[in-house]
C-alpha cells in the first residue's frame, strides 16, 4: 500500500509549462477556451487534467491543447478567478469517474483476484483488484481503490461505513 499526499505542505512544482493562465471559459460549442498571458490567440478546445496526487484535487492542474501538449500548470485552482475556477472544476467533474464508496455488499477473493461489490454515490458497482498495491491510502480512514481496468473508487471515511463493510476493508488499513 502507498501513502499518498499531504495537504499541509504542497511543494511548488518544477517550471514545466510556459504561461500563466489568465482566464478559462467555454465557447458556444461548449469547448474550453484558455487565455494564457503572453499568447495572442486563446487556446480553443483546451483540455484540463489533474496531476498526481489525487489527494490534492485542487492542486496541480495541467492545461493542455487538443493534441495533449502541456501549455500551463496550475499549482492551485486559487490562481484562477472564481468564474474560471468553476469552469475548470465542472470540466474535471465531467471527465473523471470517481465514485465514492458508501457500503460494501460483497467481498470475495478467488484465484488471487479480490472482487468487491459496493454501493457508491453513483450506484452499485463490482470491481476487481489484484493486490494490496491497488489500494492507495490517503489517510488513516480514506483510500483510493484502483481496479484492474484503471478506474478509481474512493472510500472517503472508513469510520462512516457500517460494521460489516468496515470489517471487509479493515485489512487494507
Amino acid at each position: 500500500m502507498t501513502q499518498i499526499g499531504k495537504t499541509d505542505d504542497v511543494p511548488a512544482p518544477p517550471l514545466a509549462a510556459a504561461g500563466v493562465v489568465k482566464a478559462v471559459s467555454r465557447n458556444e460549442a461548449g469547448q474550453l477556451v484558455v487565455q494564457i498571458d503572453g499568447r495572442g490567440e486563446p487556446i480553443v478546445d483546451a483540455r484540463v487534467a489533474r496531476c498526481f496526487p489525487w489527494s490534492l484535487p485542487d492542486y496541480y492542474i495541467a492545461i493542455r491543447d487538443k493534441e495533449g501538449k502541456e501549455l500551463a500548470l496550475l499549482r492551485t485552482l486559487d490562481e484562477l478567478d472564481s468564474t474560471s475556477r468553476e469552469v475548470v472544476r465542472e470540466e474535471l467533474a465531467d471527465k473523471i469517474f470517481n465514485p465514492k464508496i458508501r457500503r460494501i455488499t460483497d467481498h470475495r477473493n478467488e484465484f488471487d483476484v479480490i472482487s468487491i461489490t459496493a454501493t457508491t454515490d453513483r450506484g452499485e458497482v463490482t470491481f476487481q483488484i489484484r493486490s494490496r498495491d491497488d489500494v492507495h491510502l490517503l489517510s488513516d480512514s480514506r483510500a483510493l481503490f484502483r481496479d484492474a481496468d484503471g478506474n478509481a473508487y474512493e472510500l472517503t471515511d472508513l469510520k462512516a461505513l457500517d460494521p460489516t463493510s468496515r470489517k471487509w476493508l479493515e485489512d487494507y488499513f
